[in-house]
């Protein structure tokens, strides 16, 4: 697929990777709806791509909430007229040990959290990819591409139980959903990036830094638009499908 042929929606915009993403396209000559609940940082990201050639547009988006979907659809169908990429970035993080502590001070991970986790890193993919692909087949759109940007965590990480989950099971549905959808001709595919400099490592402690560092072979941590070079790899080889592609600095061979 080439870039400049691309009609993409890209969840989770408004900031970190999915405004790399969203301003790439754009700079590609793409047209591009972004989505996020967060309506400041959407505004902010219009301006931005103001000068770029592609057409970038926006719209609020709960990728958890199913009307929400709904409406953003019928709002980037007016802008794409039939969206054939779909970015299901949008995603949270509510990291806590399982159960911590000891007598009568234990803390239980908050039932609340884990839904909410959950809730954003999986059904919202889920309710995103299932209307993107109905759209698809009734229009024929073809071919098509979704890229569910999953995560290191993936495989288990200490303190983020409700996270890895979401992201494991991400990665169970992209292979599902690539072998239901590859002879309608659209691919399915998954990024998983490690430590990239977005703002969700805003906050980190000098030591916890130093600690994730040492275990990236690289020595360093990613940059958004490194993460954006996989996603386009994914977009471009119409032989790609079924897979995640990390991209995490070899940390994954250290057990981050």
């Amino acid at each position: 697929m080439k870039l400049e042929e691309v009609r993409a929606i890209v969840t989770g915009a408004a900031r970190g990777l999915g405004k790399c993403f969203a301003l790439e396209l754009a700079a590609a000559g793409a047209r591009v709806v972004a989505g996020d609940v967060d309506r400041a940082g959407l505004r902010q990201l219009k301006g931005e791509a103001e000068a770029l050639p592609g057409a970038l547009t926006v719209a609020g988006l709960d990728v958890a909430d199913e009307e929400s979907v709904a409406q953003f659809f019928a709002a980037a169908d007016a802008q794409l007229e039939g969206a054939n990429v779909l970015l299901n970035n949008a995603g949270i993080l509510r990291d806590g040990r399982l159960a911590s502590g000891a007598g009568t001070e234990v803390a239980r991970y908050p039932t609340v959290q884990w839904k909410k986790v959950l809730d954003v890193n999986l059904y919202g993919p889920f309710l995103m990819a299932r209307e993107f692909v109905a759209r698809a087949l009734e229009r024929g759109i073809r071919p098509a591409v979704i890229v569910n940007i999953s995560s290191l965590a993936r495989a288990g990480n200490a303190g983020q139980s409700s996270y890895s989950a979401s992201k494991a099971a991400l990665d169970a549905t992209t292979r599902t959903w690539a072998l239901e959808l590859g002879s309608a001709g659209i691919r399915v595919a998954g990024v998983a990036p490690g430590v990239i400099d977005t703002p969700i490592l805003e906050g980190i402690s000098a030591a916890a830094m130093e600690k994730l560092l040492a275990a990236i072979p690289l020595g360093r941590i990613g940059r958004p638009e490194e993460v954006w070079q996989a996603v386009r790899f994914v977009l471009e080889c119409e032989f790609f499908t079924g897979r995640t592609v990390e991209i995490d600095g070899g940390a994954a061979m250290g057990g981050i």
